[in-house]
């Protein structure tokens, strides 16, 4: 249970990052500060927009990573052994990081 909160207040805590961030660019981009007028504040303005993207795959990974524990604790371990539902977890978020590539 203990990993799972740590989980879920890493996940908060970048979820609110790329929040913050979003919204800083939003509001760069409504007051009219010339965001977008020179190289400089166009490539921040980007570089931000990265930093959000990152923040929000590094959140979806760990939403999904937190979903297949609490599955992995509660399947039928009767049938399925926990070694390949570690396995298929591993290979579900090797895709999903995989595809946030794109």
């Amino acid at each position: 249970m203990k990993k799972t909160t740590n989980q879920k207040v890493k996940i908060l805590i970048g979820l609110k990052k790329a929040r913050t961030s979003l919204d800083k660019i939003i509001n760069d981009l409504e007051s009219g500060n010339k965001v977008i007028n020179t190289d400089k504040k166009c490539f921040d303005v980007i570089q931000q927009n990265l930093s959000v993207i990152g923040l929000l795959k590094s959140a979806n990974t760990a939403m999904l990573e937190n979903h297949l524990d609490f599955y992995i604790e509660n399947v039928d371990k009767k049938n399925v052994k926990k070694k390949e539902l570690e396995k298929m977890k591993e290979e579900i978020i090797r895709i999903v990081q995989i595809a946030q590539k794109k």
